[in-house]
């Protein structure tokens, strides 16, 4: 086989594996959620890393990214992390967000 082989190991839990499996077969869980789930899974399951990013519809680099961040903190790595910049300036509800009056 070619290529360089991922010196990332996955072993689970009981409770990690549920939830992982729980995550990974719920239709109203977020797409992303759902992807990182999908990846650790495939790669907990035998698959290479590439071929579960492949099967999560996620880019290498991205699969490698969040198998990462599992490794360590475990599901909390899962989360996303705080983006950069200025907070928004508009609600997501589409109202009006704090601090802003209604000219």
């Amino acid at each position: 086989m070619r290529g360089r082989k991922s010196a990332l190991v996955v072993l689970l839990t009981e409770a990690e594996l549920l939830q992982l499996r729980t995550w990974s077969r719920s239709t109203t869980t977020a797409v992303g959620w759902v992807r990182r789930a999908n990846v650790i899974l495939g790669v907990q399951g035998g698959l290479s890393l590439k071929e579960a990013a492949h099967q999560a519809g996620l880019s290498e680099t991205h699969a490698r990214k969040w198998l990462k961040r599992f490794v360590q903190p475990r599901l909390q790595g899962l989360q996303e992390a705080a983006r950069p910049g200025p907070p928004a300036s508009f609600s997501p509800s589409g109202s009006l967000a704090r601090g802003q009056t209604g000219l």
